[in-house]
């Protein structure tokens, strides 16, 4: 057991116990080992075929010898012989059972569903053949057998052209241009059919069309050297024109499979771009009607709920309140009711498929920067500050919002792009405006000669910093501000480092 080598313990997808829980390794048994466990070649070469044609009798001789086994032979059945088996292996390899389906020109037929096959149309055409050369056997010279033999072998192997197999087709091309070149060069014309002209017709065809014009040049070939060497010579004035015809016509028939190949290939091709238009336009799709409902529950739906319960409180704690009023407040009340509702019926219409696995949580706003700046803080081990000046004003909520995000955004590039840079995080509350200003303190590269960068002017796109850092984080920072009617400037800093500087209003009104 000590000669077992490591790679038998394993096969391609399962396990097998070592040799040593083992009585004895499996091979012993008469099984093969893992390496052995690959697919039969169709036609076995060298020791291989010999070893094929062998192992059927002397496993039958050994088994009328020792007397066991159940239905085995006596010794008078002989085992097939090597032409049996090639045959055999033949007609499995071009069976329509065995082939998933075809790329070539018969794809219905080999796939069995279709009115012809590989094989029923080889034979076919190996039979049209067989019968031309019988029926002009009187005016054939030399051996009927011979020119029998050639008739065949330029038929069958359209099979093998057409068949799906890997390696089938070179082979089979291979095959049937030899055979031509054999039937020209013996004498011209004179094993050639009808059939055999079609099978070569029928072969550069489905090669064409299975994007393969280099093997279908192969099979037209023969024939245009058979007109070149015809072309000095008078009396050869038939061959010459038989064989350009024949050469005409198989370019032809080539230019047309690989015709329909490309246009296939570019059909396929754009199906698949509008598919993945599609999706680009559905993801995106997706993506704004997500973005609308937490933007509607977010903003739209709080100041509606908040419409409801103060008039539902003013109605209730107003001294000496008219019956007139009183049934308008409440009427006001089931109103901003009866619109939460429909909101939430509007949001779940939205939401549907867009928000899987997205956490249920109020939008955030400054509040919460003290909690991202410790975030910022711990994942890039630097140091952040959070500065606040003048006097804190409430703020609308979509401006909150977005001076979070802004920050968020700001914060991340700064990780990104100078990691371990401290960072600075400065709110200052205006009369009118918010001006926010996150600052890192990392290299930041000074401007190229000749780059007409101003230092005056940071948001200039020919910035190093800006060329360095631009992407979709800046632009959606800047969308973000104009949307509030804000204004944002990113850059590099007067004193090094980058530089991300926005102004919002602090009402809504400046909104207008």
């Amino acid at each position: 057991m000590a000669d077992v080598d490591e790679a038998d313990e394993v096969t391609t997808g399962r396990a097998v116990p070592r040799p040593a829980e083992l009585p004895c390794p499996p091979w012993k048994l008469g099984l093969r080992r893992p390496w052995q466990l690959r697919p039969r070649r169709p036609w076995p070469s060298g020791p291989r075929r010999a070893a094929a044609s062998r192992a059927p009798r002397s496993r039958e001789r050994g088994a009328v010898a020792d007397g066991h086994g159940v239905g085995t032979r006596g010794p008078d059945v002989r085992a097939p012989g090597r032409g049996a088996l090639a045959l055999g292996r033949a007609v499995r390899l071009l069976s329509p059972a065995a082939r998933p389906g075809s790329s070539a020109l018969f794809s219905a037929g080999a796939a069995g569903t279709g009115p012809l096959s590989p094989v029923v149309l080889s034979v076919g055409l190996a039979v049209l053949a067989s019968a031309e050369i019988l029926v002009r056997a009187a005016g054939l010279r030399g051996n009927l057998a011979l020119a029998l033999l050639l008739a065949l072998c330029t038929t069958l192997p359209v099979g093998f052209v057409l068949a799906p197999e890997r390696g089938a087709p070179i082979r089979g091309t291979a095959a049937v241009a030899l055979t031509t070149a054999c039937v020209l060069a013996l004498e011209p014309f004179r094993a050639l059919t009808v059939a055999g002209v079609a099978a070569q017709l029928i072969t550069v065809h489905a090669l064409g069309r299975a994007g393969s014009p280099l093997l279908s040049g192969l099979l037209v070939l023969p024939y245009v050297g058979l007109a070149l060497a015809a072309a000095g010579d008078p009396a050869d004035s038939t061959v010459r024109v038989v064989a350009v015809l024949v050469a005409t016509l198989g370019s032809a028939v080539a230019a047309t499979g690989i015709t329909r190949h490309v246009r296939t290939a570019a059909q396929a091709h754009s199906a698949t771009e509008r598919a993945f238009a599609d999706t680009l336009l559905e993801h995106a799709a997706r993506g704004e009607r997500a973005r609308i409902a937490r933007e509607l529950h977010d903003v739209v739906a709080h100041h509606i709920s908040m419409i409801a319960v103060q008039a539902e409180t003013a109605r209730l704690t107003t001294q000496g309140l008219p019956a007139d009023g009183a049934t308008r407040l409440l009427a006001i009340g089931d109103t901003a009711r009866a619109a939460l509702t429909e909101m939430r019926r509007l949001l779940g219409v939205l939401r549907e498929d867009a928000d899987v696995g997205v956490t249920r949580r109020p939008q955030p706003g400054l509040r919460q920067l003290m909690e991202l700046v410790d975030d910022s803080r711990e994942a890039a081990g630097s140091r952040t500050r959070l500065i606040v000046s003048g006097t804190v004003a409430p703020l609308d909520p979509g401006i909150e919002v977005t001076a979070y995000r802004i920050v968020q955004e700001a914060l991340t590039n700064a990780r990104r792009h100078a990691p371990g840079a401290a960072v600075d995080v400065e709110l200052r509350y205006g009369t009118d405006d918010l001006e926010l200003r996150v600052r890192d303190n990392g290299p930041g590269p000074g401007p190229e000669p000749g780059s007409g960068f101003d230092p005056a002017h940071p948001n200039d796109p020919a910035a190093p910093a800006n060329r360095d850092r631009v992407g979709h984080g800046l632009l959606g920072m800047h969308e973000r501000a104009a949307t509030v009617g804000g204004t944002l400037r990113t850059g590099p800093a007067p004193g090094g480092g980058f530089l991300v500087e926005a102004r919002l209003p602090l009402r809504a009104e400046a909104l207008a």
